[in-house]
């Protein structure tokens, strides 16, 4: 396969000079880039990036299927692909004063010895009611955010097993109503 020697020094200096130019010469650009006229609701801001972007793309290649396919969802409104808990995952949720304890198989999630598709379904019987099941178990806030976004709260460690914690875990807040999940219990007390 043959591959193009690329300067980036080149290709910084072309995209300095896109910067430089005017509204009209930014319009010039993207016709002959793109082969016809711009969109006339693009500022100059925005013809200059998307231009640049072009020019990077052909000079060192276009985003790889992952990336496109995670910004073809954004564009669709499907957002963040979910996520997948590793088999081996426990999950710890006290509730009205029980502690209740799911474990992730490879064909679903264990609570007293029932296999459930979802965590919702687990939070269901728990409850009673119709609850989201990540964010019964704290997976997720009442807004979707992640709780491993929050700053400044007590944390616990998410594991796999009881040695070392699940790939990309981080230190998840321990909300005040006890809402945790660790593998070692002993972490899940209420603070």
């Amino acid at each position: 396969m043959h591959q193009r020697l690329i300067d980036p020094a080149m290709v910084e200096a072309e995209i300095a000079h896109i910067r430089s130019l005017g509204i009209d010469a930014l319009r010039r650009s993207w016709r002959a880039v793109f082969g016809r006229t711009p969109p006339a609701a693009l500022s100059k801001d925005l013809l200059g990036r998307m231009i640049a972007f072009h020019m990077q793309e052909r000079a060192f290649g276009g985003l790889d299927r992952e990336s496109l396919r995670l910004l073809d969802g954004f564009a669709r409104h499907t957002g963040l692909p979910r996520r997948h808990l590793k088999p081996g995952t426990v999950l710890v949720r006290d509730y009205q004063g029980e502690r209740h304890t799911v474990t992730v198989t490879p064909d679903g999630i264990d609570w007293q010895g029932t296999t459930y598709t979802s965590l919702s379904a687990i939070a269901r019987a728990i409850t009673g009611t119709a609850w989201s099941g990540p964010r019964f178990f704290a997976l997720v806030r009442p807004n979707g955010t992640s709780p491993a976004h929050a700053d400044n709260k007590k944390s616990v460690r998410v594991g796999h097993d009881s040695s070392q914690p699940a790939n990309g875990a981080s230190n998840l807040p321990l909300a005040p109503s006890a809402n945790c999940f660790a593998s070692d219990r002993t972490q899940c007390t209420a603070p």
